[in-house]
């Protein structure tokens, strides 16, 4: 049944819809089903399954139905892109304080519509959100400034985070766990549970967890300067999320302003997110991406994309999100994946097709994670232009030679490095740490810095 007179109005101005503030937009790439309908055709159904629509006409269908309609606005069937305005009264409130939920905006704009006969593929790519509808997402309730506050530095532009992942990732025991801990910390700021680490039966949280609170009072004593664990709370019971939480928090004691909780928000979903920003608003709410590549991977043509991904975080209310490496570590993506970071931080910026003011929303810091060193690190900054995020490297500290701590202190003085304008060779020669990165990943020195080792005079 062709939809299209009811569910699409290409009359529609984008410029004239973001100024009435009345609809959530969102751009999706779709290609129809061979032997089905045109590509409009195709498109008012999509919009038609993600609001009020059936595949047949039903007698319960009334005026004001109709007024909550998805329209398709555009099309550009060469590029195969259609933009769908949702209007914000079709989405879900709370019972208890009628705010806004992610869940229900994923639920109706990549619904069943993809899974529909006549959509051989669709991805979303971008959204917009009104002002109105921003309004009333919870958006974050603690961000990096607050991160530099516990560290000691300005709430302004407090510049890198330098943190680590306990490697190996499962495996050890209690005690090796939190001296690995203490090991980093004598150099570094942050660290974190990896994804599947939580109450193993080898590695029980509440034998593990007062060691590493231990290890954190052990270093800050030894170092004179504040440290930051991101404890893993992940569970699909939210009242063992809970739990777990008050563990951590009572465990740490004096220390609890200093813990973040890690949630695996793509395979635990918004609702995770949610129980950890409502629950625990004073925590730093550290959003992992467990999971996404199965529908973010730039090769994939349904779901929706990694820049989409990171928006929604911020909407819900995570202080930090796993953004990959812009092409500079071992994960998927590009040196373009900076405009992801852009979106998370920044009060107005740029996406792929909407550009978005946050009217003052808390950012989300862009956490970068997987295969970086020191050595890899300045080009990523000059990259994205800034050094204010948070980086765990795991290899990168603890493949350093010399040790866990000389590996954190290599990375920080990778940012002092960049932030300089420096030469790293020459920078190198003057800054022990960073110089011994170049024998600990000779691999990456060979690639990034040809002729390193005669001019640091290293010949093995």
């Amino acid at each position: 049944m062709d939809q299209s007179a009811r569910y699409a109005d290409l009359s529609l101005d984008e410029a004239t819809l973001i100024a009435d503030g009345g609809h959530m937009l969102v751009a999706y790439t779709m290609t129809p089903m061979p032997g089905f309908g045109g590509y409009l055709e195709t498109a008012a159904h999509f919009a038609a399954e993600s609001s009020t629509g059936t595949n047949v006409e039903v007698s319960t269908t009334d005026d004001f139905t109709k007024g909550l309609d998805a329209m398709v606005y555009e099309i550009d069937e060469a590029k195969g892109i259609m933009k769908i305005a949702y209007p914000n009264d079709l989405f879900d409130r709370n019972v208890i304080d009628g705010r806004s939920m992610v869940v229900s905006f994923l639920t109706l704009a990549i619904g069943n519509n993809q899974g529909m006969g006549d959509v051989q593929c669709a991805q979303m790519i971008d959204f917009y959100v009104p002002k109105a509808m921003l309004n009333s997402f919870d958006g974050p309730s603690v961000d990096i400034t607050d991160m530099w506050n516990i560290l000691d530095r300005p709430r302004e532009n407090g510049g890198y985070i330098a943190g680590t992942i306990i490697k190996p990732k499962l495996g050890l025991r209690p005690e090796p766990f939190a001296e690995a801990a203490y090991q980093f910390w004598l150099g570094g700021d942050f660290i974190k549970n990896d994804e599947p680490q939580g109450n193993q039966v080898f590695c029980p949280m509440k034998k593990v967890i007062p060691l590493v609170s231990d290890a954190m009072k052990r270093a800050q004593d030894e170092t004179g300067e504040a440290k930051i664990f991101s404890a893993n709370i992940t569970a699909d019971d939210h009242h063992e999320m809970c739990a777990r939480a008050d563990y951590i928090l009572e465990t740490f004691g004096s220390n609890a302003h200093a813990v973040a909780f890690l949630v695996d928000g793509y395979v635990g979903g918004p609702g995770m997110v949610t129980t950890a920003r409502r629950n625990y608003p004073g925590q730093y709410l550290h959003y992992h991406r467990a999971g996404h590549g199965a529908v973010t991977s730039p090769s994939s043509v349904r779901g929706y994309t990694a820049f989409v991904l990171a928006k929604l975080s911020r909407l819900m209310g995570a202080s930090g999100i796993h953004v990959g490496t812009m092409g500079f570590g071992k994960m998927e993506g590009g040196s373009d994946d900076r405009n992801i970071a852009y979106m998370i931080e920044q009060d107005s910026a740029d996406g792929p097709v909407y550009h978005q003011e946050w009217h003052g929303m808390k950012p989300t810091t862009p956490i970068i994670s997987g295969g970086m060193n020191a050595l890899r690190l300045p080009g990523f900054f000059e990259n994205l232009g800034h050094g204010n995020v948070i980086n765990t490297s795991g290899g990168g500290s603890y493949g350093h030679i010399d040790s866990p701590a000389a590996g954190a202190k290599s990375l920080r003085q990778a940012f002092e490095c960049w932030k300089a304008g420096a030469d790293p060779i020459e920078f190198a020669k003057e800054h022990n740490e960073f110089a011994r990165a170049f024998e600990s990943f000779p691999g990456d020195a060979d690639s990034l810095f040809p002729g390193w080792r005669d001019k640091l005079g290293v010949h093995k």
